[in-house]
């Protein structure tokens, strides 16, 4: 029946692509909770010692030993946990594309927490050290919770 709800408000380009955004980060974290659930029974730190020999990387370097020691301690447990962890992020991350891309002001707001609670672990970061990935990040983040504080402040305006 139609009800004014039932109609979709038109919904921007703008939240269109955010909703596209946030559609893609849950479909890849899902994937790598499969990966995580593939390695149950594996042996893992023999995979994680051959990555690092393919990639020509010195084990004893910061990051691979880091990821070499996480594999280490990788049980069967701890992987079904993480890929759970994993689940449930993507879960959150669909929910919101959704909402988004029907024009919610749930996930207007869901987007804006999300996005923003990042943003002072990202500035703080940029002061420890500069990286594309950690200027490319912190600046798609900030967009990201611009336009959706744009959209807020919009909607406020046109009223109910």
């Amino acid at each position: 029946m139609g009800t004014p709800d039932h109609e979709a408000p038109r919904v921007s380009a703008d939240l269109r692509t955010i909703a596209f955004f946030e559609a893609t980060k849950g479909l890849l974290v899902i994937l790598a909770g499969l990966g995580l659930l593939s390695l149950i029974h594996r042996d893992v730190q023999a995979i994680a010692e051959e990555i690092v020999r393919h990639l020509h990387l010195n084990p004893a370097s910061r990051v691979p030993r880091i990821f070499l020691e996480a594999a280490d301690e990788a049980s069967g447990g701890r992987l079904r946990l993480l890929a759970l962890g994993a689940f449930g992020y993507a879960a959150l991350r669909f929910a919101e594309a959704w909402g988004l891309w029907r024009g919610r002001a749930w996930a207007e707001w869901l987007g804006l927490v999300s996005g923003g609670i990042y943003l002072p672990v990202e500035i703080y970061e940029l002061f420890v050290s500069v990286t594309p990935v950690k200027i490319g990040t912190f600046l798609v983040n900030l967009t990201v919770v611009a336009v959706l504080v744009h959209a807020r402040v919009a909607a406020r305006q046109a009223g109910p």
